[in-house]
């Protein structure tokens, strides 16, 4: 019998979800998942699922393809822009950076790459890079940090100690733990590259400022097991010859992200996701209700009295949003409370401790209403 396909926005949602704010792995869309559940056994009349198919065959070719094509779509991304789609998560891919673009394979030349420090991903970001820095693969400058004020804000560029030349420069335009974001890219001179593991395809943004895109899929993309990485074509090709086979770009851009067997499961569900913010309307449009969401959530933490967002308002994130109570006796009573209303997830990092809601794509407004309708009445009755 043949598996019908339907679109998925038109799949009808299950009643036992509950309110999701996991900062990651996070919320996927319901339609997203009761449209793989119906997949799963019989993949478009093949009598298998699609986890069961060589990745080499012309239906997987398709699948993959089909994302490539919405994920350009989406994004506007130019065509001298290559669209990778790994394995490693992006925490592998602080590795696969310097090891393309910082070492050098001419023993008279040393490259220098400048990293902005905002957060726990960008700190994770540079120490890998100093790594291979301490084995004379190249140096590393940190141009700036914020560690100073608790990573709650960005230091000005006009204090950042720029390298002249630079192979490249690194940040983190999201930091999901501390939730603080960059909005508009910095504009030096060297290639931009940024992790936006945590608000890519939240809202639109120019590929065309960045060198490379790289974002772990477990935020806003689709499951965990698969990294998606654009590069412009001009910066592949610059491994040095101590860079892994399967970590050299070139060799990922060659073989079309398959030079060994590739995450095809989060590969198709992460295609399904991009379907579905196509027929959401795009960008624009997650845009306007993901600013929507958070500026209702951190209305009401500020107008609260009871709860507080320690980061600068002018970098607060719309992805991520930390916050303490008043008193942090209650925060045990008021994770189990925030439980038991179906609101799961909201426990901070151990890093900053408090609260956190993670309100990407997937998590609805109303369930961002429900959330600060609970708030509310939690402050009211242990004010």
């Amino acid at each position: 019998m043949t598996t019908p396909i339907v679109p998925i926005a038109s799949t009808t949602a299950t009643p036992n979800r509950q309110h999701n704010f996991s900062a990651g792995p996070a919320a996927l869309p319901t339609a997203v998942l009761l449209k793989a559940q119906a997949e799963m056994l019989d993949w478009h009349g093949q009598g298998v699922s699609i986890m069961e198919i060589s990745h080499r065959s012309k239906q997987y070719i398709a699948v993959a393809e089909q994302a490539e094509k919405n994920l350009r779509t989406l994004m506007q991304i130019p065509d001298n822009y290559r669209v990778l789609f790994l394995q490693g998560g992006a925490t592998l891919q602080f590795s696969a950076i310097p090891l393309n673009f910082l070492a050098s394979n001419d023993s008279n030349t040393v490259k220098t790459a400048d990293y902005l420090t905002t957060g726990a991903w960008s700190g994770k970001a540079i120490k890998e890079a100093k790594r291979y820095a301490a084995l004379g693969l190249g140096k590393v400058n940190e141009v700036a940090s914020s560690k100073a004020d608790g990573f709650t804000s960005v230091p000005p560029q006009s204090e950042w100690q720029l390298t002249d030349g630079a192979s490249y420069f690194h940040y983190c335009p999201n930091e999901t733990i501390h939730g603080v974001q960059i909005f508009e890219p910095p504009v030096v001179d060297a290639p931009l590259i940024a992790d936006m593991s945590s608000c890519m395809l939240s809202e639109p943004i120019d590929v065309s400022k960045f060198g490379m895109i790289y974002a772990g899929a477990q935020k806003n993309i689709g499951p965990a097991g698969l990294v998606v990485a654009i590069i412009r074509d001009d910066l592949i090709g610059q491994a040095g010859e101590w860079c892994p086979a399967l970590l050299d770009y070139r060799n990922q851009v060659a073989k079309e992200s398959m030079l060994n067997t590739p995450a095809t499961y989060s590969w198709y569900l992460t295609g399904l996701v991009l379907e579905w913010l196509v027929e959401q309307g795009g960008l624009e449009a997650m845009a306007k209700i993901n600013r929507q969401k958070a500026a209702l959530l951190y209305k009401t933490i500020d107008d609260s009295g009871f709860y507080h967002n320690a980061v600068d308002p002018q970098y607060r994130s719309i992805m991520n949003v930390p916050f303490t109570l008043a008193d942090s006796t209650l925060d045990a009573t008021f994770l189990a409370e925030a439980t038991q209303a179906g609101l799961l997830h909201l426990k901070g990092h151990r890093d900053v401790g408090g609260m956190r809601a993670s309100i990407y794509n997937a998590v609805s407004l109303e369930s961002v209403q429900v959330l600060c309708a609970f708030m509310r009445d939690f402050a009211k009755k242990n004010a």
